[in-house]
């Protein structure tokens, strides 16, 4: 017997020819029904749609502690000038609004902008404002306050009911809005548009004791630039010994810079990572 399946990508199955006379009893019926079943099988795997391969599931052990997301930057608003979008508030604070961040933008906010009472809160809720297109988790900002002010008092500001400001109403602003800012072009507000320019910065001098011993190296360094173009605060992040740590931080202090700038071209104080060599010639 020679029958071909429904796939036409399988070849043809051979059989022995079944003998149909009874002489043989009930072991032909039996052969019968075993080459049946298993031709009933091979047709049903051809008809089958490919089988995948499963990827077993990865434990996550009880006491381990899963990362806080933070959402990543949105590429649109990178480098983009932008005043944000106007909002009012404040908490009638006689002294003016402090310096500081801008809530972030969330598609879920679950706390308004508020003045923080505790600095240290055992289970910190992230400050957000509303924004549809924005993503639903936030980082906890904890220095909240208005980017274009020039010191940090600790006020909300005069406005009110809540949040910070002059203006009215209850988010972040000297205006009359829910957003964040002191425009209408959407987004959030970029603190810094244009970054730190180093004007003058000399390289650090060699100490004697690295001049003998031949130390040569970089050396990475995070300096807070205030908006008088100074360094405010040095942090060394990668080190070198031998009195090189010291001579850089004491020669960045004498560095001269051009500030970053907001979007409305204000100076800011900004971070920046710098990198200094010490070579020999």
């Amino acid at each position: 017997m020679n029958l071909r399946p429904a796939s036409p990508q399988l070849i043809p199955l051979h059989f022995d020819t079944i003998d149909l006379s009874a002489r043989n009893g009930g072991s032909q019926t039996v052969s019968i029904g075993v080459h049946a079943i298993a031709l009933l099988a091979l047709l049903a795997f051809a008809a089958s749609p490919k089988a995948h391969k499963f990827i077993d599931n990865i434990p996550i052990e009880p006491s381990g502690k899963l990362p806080a997301y933070i959402p990543p930057a949105d590429p649109g608003q990178i480098g983009r000038p932008s005043h944000g979008t106007e909002g009012g508030g404040g908490e009638h604070d006689p002294l003016p609004t402090t310096n500081g961040l801008l809530a972030p933008h969330s598609s879920v906010p679950i706390v308004p902008p508020r003045k923080i009472v505790n600095d240290d809160p055992l289970l910190p809720e992230p400050s957000a404002v509303f924004d549809p297109n924005a993503p639903a988790a936030v980082p906890v900002i904890t220095e909240l306050g208005l980017p274009w002010m020039k010191d940090k008092n600790g006020s909300a500001g005069p406005g009110g009911p809540h949040g910070f400001g002059s203006g009215n109403g209850t988010s972040m602003g000297d205006s009359n809005g829910s957003g964040a800012g002191e425009g209408n072009e959407g987004g959030p507000y970029a603190n810094v548009v244009s970054p730190v320019v180093c004007l003058y910065c000399p390289e650090p001098p060699y100490t004697e004791e690295a001049r003998k011993n031949k130390l040569q190296g970089k050396m990475l360094l995070q300096v807070l630039v205030g908006e008088d173009g100074k360094a405010r605060q040095v942090r060394i992040l990668k080190t070198l010994g031998m009195g090189l740590d010291e001579s850089a931080e004491h020669a960045v202090y004498s560095w001269r810079f051009s500030p970053a700038r907001d979007a409305a071209k204000h100076p800011v104080a900004s971070w920046v990572t710098i990198e200094t060599r010490f070579q020999l010639f």
